[in-house]
């Protein structure tokens, strides 16, 4: 078997993978229903509900406890992973976003604006709620597919 097609025949690859992308589509939706406009960045964009990261993560951490076990070290190691992520989204990713719109406004709003060649990206965290939207996907996705 050659090497490609044993990384596709993993689970434990391919499961989770399936969960970010559906979570970034959902994403995209999102933009079209709320704002009416088609915005294929939010694809590949972190940020915004559900969190693709979070479903990741939580999808893997699933697909390890299905297949070796709930009581297993690979499913703990997983699990603290996923507690990592989903802790840097709502918390250190969040912080980051508010603290570059703050420095967008002071920088946008002062007389001294030819030395910026564009805005600090605000939208690189997760709400807590989208991290737990996207924690909810992943368990559903690694238990429906894993």
């Amino acid at each position: 078997m050659n090497l490609l097609s044993e990384i596709l025949s993993n689970r434990t690859i391919t499961v989770p993978v399936f969960s970010w992308f559906l979570a970034q589509l959902i994403k995209v939706f999102n933009v079209v229903i709320i704002e009416r406009k088609l915005d294929f960045t939010r694809f590949v964009g972190s940020g915004g509900m559900p969190s693709s990261h979070s479903s990741f993560i939580v999808c893997l951490a699933t697909v390890v406890g299905k297949s070796q076990g709930f009581d297993s070290v690979e499913f703990g190691i997983t699990l603290a992973f996923a507690f990592i992520v989903m802790y840097d989204a709502a918390g250190v990713r969040r912080a980051a976003g508010k603290q570059a719109k703050v420095l967008n406004r002071l920088i946008f709003s002062s007389n001294n604006k030819e030395s910026i060649d564009e805005k600090l990206k605000e939208l690189i965290g997760h709400t807590p709620f989208e991290v737990f939207m996207g924690a909810i996907l992943g368990i559903m996705i690694g238990f429906w597919f894993g």
